[in-house]
């Protein structure tokens, strides 16, 4: 797979600006960033976000009264992000109010199977350069994601202890790859096989009864949640010092329509250290997820549940939010741990055009595991001519017990303008070859 990515012009404007004193902000502002992206397979990217602020009368800047974000993105082939967030603390006096209204649409969603290592994953088989290769949508499928998430954050003793509950409804659509859409106007030496030819293993996890009927082709999952948190960071978007911690119970009771029930909890400490004042910070993230009771859905596991949502997804583990230079979704367990430890450094401030930024750059390690497993029975081989499994063998797709302790490491790049808006560029690179090898995350806000 190529990827070409093409940044703001605001980095290179950036660079040739010179430190000023601070701009305290009043009334509306904004960021925007456009996404233009190529994909061989999905096509090309194009669309972009915008994220307005309201500082009010500039009393409290940098905190802001309200923040509207909103990104519309498409590839030519069909994928694309469409997202509308509000974020306030002066809609309901006493309250911080989250909106999140989403449609996304992945032609291409990875999924490596269950367990963390316990899941083989053969990289010759999506490499079109490899001898052994099989298509480069063996690890994928077609996903569509409609979301419409509201969170209340509220006091509960003193500035530090609030309370938090929220409802999230979710309506996943499962199915094959669209070969054919993807295949429209390829070059013959680039064209995917079908699956009649070459199935991937979403198809073989349902013949094999992994992915039960049920399951196959999503459905409807409400939650609602509440929990606790503690508090005391200086600065929400980048702290230089505080703690910030929140237990969240999240549940999908049968009374909401979904088609399971079941219940989770989820955990997270993440601590901030300032190293030199204003300018350097340590900070790390630990976070435990596991289901307490029920049964979740396969295409609900790879949720990550968190009292705030500070991108399009939270989703893992692997991929840009959770463990970066790890294959996307590589591990997906009934339980999760993760970890991030961070490096922040603001080596740069100025003004440009009546805004303050600065620039930073992070050095990261990323590391989790899956800690309960997803039960179900491995098939016996060879499975039948179907589904061209007489070439394949237990030991292609499975490995009992294998599950450790995942890494990846990395360096990133930051851009911040009046503290708020933050673009974020980070490159990571997976440890252990069998969870990639390296990957390029473009977006926004820090990871924690």
């Amino acid at each position: 797979m190529k990827r070409i990515l093409l940044l703001s012009a605001l980095f290179s404007v950036c660079l040739s600006s010179v430190a000023q004193e601070s701009v305290t902000k009043q009334g509306w502002n904004f960021g925007a960033l456009p996404a233009v992206t190529f994909d061989t397979d999905l096509g090309f990217q194009y669309g972009g976000l915008i994220n307005l602020f309201d500082y009010g009368d500039g009393s409290r800047y940098p905190k802001y009264d309200h923040s509207l974000y909103f990104e519309i993105s498409r590839f030519t082939k069909g994928s694309g992000i469409n997202r509308f967030n509000y974020d306030s603390d002066k809609l309901i006096p006493g309250l911080q109010t989250s909106v999140d209204i989403s449609y996304l649409s992945d032609r291409a969603y990875d999924f490596y199977g269950f367990n963390g290592y316990e899941a083989v994953v053969n990289k010759d088989w999506f490499d079109d350069e490899a001898a052994d290769y099989r298509t480069r949508m063996f690890y994928k499928y077609d996903r569509k994601l409609f979301r419409f998430k509201v969170d209340l954050r509220g006091d509960l003793s003193g500035e530090k202890f609030d309370w938090i509950a929220g409802v999230n409804l979710l309506n996943f659509k499962l199915g094959y790859v669209d070969i054919d859409k993807l295949n429209d106007n390829k070059d013959e030496d680039d064209l995917l096989p079908p699956h009649s030819e070459e199935p991937g293993l979403y198809e073989k996890y349902r013949v094999w009864g992994i992915i039960s009927d049920e399951d196959a082709n999503g459905g409807f999952v409400p939650t609602i949640k509440a929990g606790i948190v503690y508090d005391t960071r200086d600065n929400r978007p980048n702290p230089m010092k505080g703690i910030w911690t929140e237990a969240v119970l999240l549940g999908s009771p049968e009374f909401l329509g979904g088609e399971h029930s079941f219940t989770k909890l989820s955990l997270i400490h993440r601590q901030y250290f300032t190293i030199v004042p204003n300018d350097l910070s340590f900070a790390y993230r630990l976070a435990y997820q596991t289901t307490l009771g029920g049964d979740a859905p396969f295409y609900y596991q790879t949720q990550l549940i968190t009292s705030v949502m500070k991108s399009a997804t939270s989703e893992g583990l692997g991929g840009a939010n959770s463990l970066r230079g790890i294959w996307r979704n590589r591990v997906v367990g009934d339980g999760v741990f993760m970890g991030n430890v961070e490096a922040r450094w603001k080596f740069a401030r100025f003004q440009f055009i009546n805004n303050n930024f600065y620039l930073g750059l992070n050095a990261f390690a990323d590391f989790g595991r899956a800690t309960s497993k997803i039960d179900f029975e491995t098939p016996d081989f060879p499975l039948g001519q179907n589904m061209l499994d007489e070439v394949d063998s237990e030991v292609d797709y499975f490995d009992d017990d294998a599950e450790a302790l995942h890494f990846s490491f990395g360096l990133g790049f930051r851009v911040a303008m009046n503290e708020n808006f933050i673009i974020r560029c980070d490159y990571g690179m997976a440890a252990d070859e069998r969870d990639g090898d390296s990957g390029i995350y473009i977006g926004l806000n820090y990871l924690f």
